[in-house]
């Protein structure tokens, strides 16, 4: 990626360049395009490759077989930011704004207040106003000239009625890169006025020497329970265009054995050595739980009431659907669109899981992993 080039992007339909004069009064000959979250650099030569393989093939169809792109996003946040992330857990929406609007949706009414942190990317409240919620604005303190937060006077502002906090991390329009301290803090605000927190963290990658991105996961793994991250290449990458965002949800294993095990240094070990991701996926490729529970029972005696819980209970660990997934099929099936659907899910839990979810009456098949053992 090359920051030596001088790139003209004046007359290539470039938003920030052709669209100033008709939004600011400023021509672009005359003006500086700062108002827009846009680099002047090209991306990386592997991304310039992928859209040329792409074009060379000749047909935009419809994409399927997203694993090369949830192992891209797993590798690239545990090797740069040290956080492990479940591929299941990630789910790809039109954009961070698009998927900020889904969470309001999903976990707000109308009326309810939604928390921001001002001055903040300015998205966030005409999104909060275009869905009939309200503006909940929680002033950011400056001093010694950089944002802090304040949250003796948050507490004050809030009234009961709010649902969803929106964080921005790190802080647009400001800059801050938000400790580790400040992240719990967040946490607990949100703990305390039991909100739904959404994480923005699509500039995570653009941080200064000396300082470091913390996932708000790393900072307050407890909360995983009320958390939604939201991720994104394109700032990154400067491919902003390509209107991608990344939402990662809890399947939330912790969540449920955490009800059963009380000592937190105790849990890790149980999730990372007994019930396991590896262990389970065992179940989405069609082995029975039997005889998969009967397996790890013997490698780990003292664990066997524990890891029989897994399999009755095993809708206990899915909290909730994707935000905005059941409205949007509901919508698709009344304009009379077939729907089909294919899930990574042991046959014999989706036997027990799909009775619970009307909305797959909708689709006219259904293919599950488990009964296909693939």
């Amino acid at each position: 990626m090359s920051f030596d080039d001088v790139i003209d992007r004046r007359g290539t339909h470039c938003v920030k360049w052709d669209m100033m004069e008709a939004t600011y009064g400023v021509p672009a000959k005359d003006g500086l395009a700062m108002w827009v979250a846009d680099m002047e650099f090209r991306p990386p030569a592997a991304v310039q490759r992928s859209v040329e393989r792409m074009a060379a093939h000749g047909l935009y169809g419809y994409f399927g077989d997203d694993r090369a792109y949830l192992e891209a996003i797993r590798w690239w946040m545990a090797t740069r930011h040290g956080w492990d992330v479940d591929p299941n857990a990630i789910f790809t929406t039109h954009g961070l704004v698009n998927g900020v609007g889904l969470c309001i949706d999903a976990f707000t009414a109308p009326g309810d207040g939604v928390v921001i942190t001002t001055p903040v990317y300015h998205a966030f409240a005409r999104v909060i106003k275009g869905a009939g919620r309200e503006v909940r604005e929680c002033p950011l303190a400056v001093m010694d000239g950089r944002h802090e937060m304040d949250f003796a006077h948050w507490d004050s502002l809030m009234t009961g009625t709010e649902r969803m906090m929106i964080l921005c991390s790190p802080h647009n329009p400001g800059g801050r890169v938000w400790t580790a301290g400040e992240l719990r803090g967040v946490a607990d605000f949100c703990l305390r006025h039991n909100l739904i927190l959404v994480s923005d963290e699509i500039h995570h990658d653009l941080v200064y020497p000396g300082h470091r991105h913390i996932p708000m996961p790393l900072a307050a793994p407890d909360i995983g329970d009320r958390l939604v991250m939201m991720t994104a290449t394109t700032k990154t990458f400067n491919i902003a265009g390509s209107h991608i965002g990344n939402v990662i949800v809890d399947w939330n294993v912790r969540a449920f054995y955490a009800r059963f095990i009380a000592d937190p240094a105790r849990l890790d070990w149980f999730l990372a050595n007994v019930v396991t991701p590896e262990w389970h996926f065992q179940h989405d490729m069609g082995r029975p739980f039997a005889e998969t529970s009967a397996e790890l029972i013997a490698r780990f005696p003292a664990e066997a009431d524990l890891i029989r819980l897994f399999g009755p209970r095993f809708n206990e660990t899915v909290p909730g659907p994707i935000p905005g997934m059941i409205a949007l099929v509901e919508q698709l099936a009344a304009r009379g669109v077939p729907l089909f659907a294919i899930t990574n899910f042991s046959d014999e839990f989706w036997a027990q899981f799909r009775p619970e979810w009307p909305v797959f009456d909708h689709f006219i098949d259904i293919v599950v992993s488990g009964a296909e053992r693939l």
